[in-house]
């Protein structure tokens, strides 16, 4: 259990330093109904380990604040009752100041228990859960920095999050990535294999490993670039019915679309056209850097648009596999650490897949309807939290995450 316990402390330690740059008005506010508050995001995660191992696990339990079980639920309808998603900014209190208090107060007893000599069973169960929670925790750490983005991005000021003069340094490795021409690497068809394997964590909607059989494809070798993203803009793409799909097209007209989420077109501190906001500030447009923050519509008429399609994600685990492209290796195909990607195919079960039993069942499988699957991680996913079966998903029109696109060919 030391190794365990050290892993969740450095866990929890990490999303407290990503809350260190907010103010306590940064932290308490919702930009939109699909992001949370900064200060919720500490709260739900410390909730899980409180509810789901504490609860049944810990000696003479009794909660740190018995409204909290309702609160800081997400979508748990096993445990009980949630506030609404949409109204997590109106939670004033408890403050930020008790919201840390409750964190301190369950990693000490969490830390505790897992001190303890727990009969075999037990500790099995305990270590699952913590692992489960770790992961969690992980999870919230990617989506606490696209949800301050997307609060900072609102603020009249555009501030940064980070320095403003480390934004070079991250253009520089960004840019890495996508500076080389884009080629095609084929890929014969025959029958491949996907899903998870071997030993290491993962999340039940990567299982079972299975089978499926795939036509000849080709892959690009890298993903699409801002300044590739913004010639299919300065062609129309956006006013060209043509290209999207038609419930994207009927979302592009209802919301009047005409460039990704971030992007802006003026504004008196830059002389060149194109501007994005990004983590670093307001920043002009990195032509060489990814494109991000795009919504499957998006992704799926840009690749109409270039004569291509996107994968779906057993053609992008056969070729991520094929490559030697792991989380953690050379960057040069970007496969991993740049900006998720839109897959074709729908979220839904794999063949023989079945939920965990439990409230904890509810963490991936009832999602699996409206939703497409994203594929690899993005510059905003912790360290270690990836893996090549690692299944992403979204709504087709969700776009303040770090998603982007790789294309493919039949």
């Amino acid at each position: 259990m030391h190794k365990l316990a050290k892993n969740f402390s450095t866990i929890r330690d990490q999303t407290g330093k990503l809350v260190q740059p907010l103010s306590t008005e940064d932290c308490c506010v919702q930009s939109m109904p699909d992001a949370s508050p900064a200060k919720w995001h500490l709260a739900h995660t410390t909730w899980f380990f409180e509810t789901f191992i504490l609860e049944r696990f810990e000696t003479n339990f009794q909660p740190f604040h018995p409204a909290f079980r309702i609160l800081f639920n997400s979508y748990y309808e096993g445990v009980g009752e949630q506030h609404p998603r949409a109204q997590r900014g109106l939670i004033t209190r408890p403050s930020l100041a008790e919201v840390q208090a409750y964190r301190q107060n369950v990693d000490q007893r969490l830390l505790a228990l897992l001190g303890q000599t727990l009969a075999p069973e037990q500790a099995q169960q305990v270590s699952e859960l913590v692992e489960l929670g770790m992961q969690h925790e992980q999870q919230h750490q990617e989506l606490l920095l696209t949800d301050i983005k997307h609060l900072l991005a609102m603020n009249p000021l555009l501030p940064p999050y980070f320095p403003s003069n480390a934004a070079a340094e991250a253009s520089d490795r960004a840019a890495a990535a996508t500076a080389a021409a884009l080629q095609w690497q084929s890929f014969e068809a025959g029958i491949v294999e996907i899903g998870h394997a071997g030993q290491g964590f993962f999340f039940d909607n990567e299982t079972p490993r299975h089978r499926q059989f795939v036509e000849p494809f080709s892959m690009a070798s890298r993903l699409v670039s801002n300044g590739e993203y913004l010639a299919f803009v300065e062609d129309g793409g956006y006013r060209n019915s043509l290209l999207w799909l038609a419930a994207g097209w009927e979302w592009v007209q209802q919301q009047k679309l005409t460039r990704p989420l971030y992007w802006q077109t003026a504004h008196a501190q830059f002389d060149s056209a194109w501007r994005e906001f990004t983590l670093y500030g307001l920043q002009p447009l990195a032509l060489h850097e990814a494109v991000s923050h795009l919504s499957f519509f998006e992704a799926e008429a840009y690749a109409r648009w270039a004569g291509a399609r996107l994968p779906s994600e057993a053609e992008w685990e056969c070729a991520a596999a094929s490559q030697g492209k792991e989380p953690g290796a050379d960057h040069g195909a970007d496969y991993f650490g740049v900006a998720w990607q839109w897959t074709s195919s729908s979220y839904a079960p794999y063949p023989g897949y079945g939920a965990l039993p439990g409230a904890v069942g509810e963490y991936n499988g009832k999602f699996m309807v409206n939703q497409y699957v994203l594929r690899g991680s993005s510059s905003a996913t912790p360290d270690g939290h990836a893996r090549l079966s690692y299944r992403n998903f979204f709504p087709a029109t969700a776009r303040w995450q770090f998603s982007g696109i790789r294309l493919a060919r039949s």
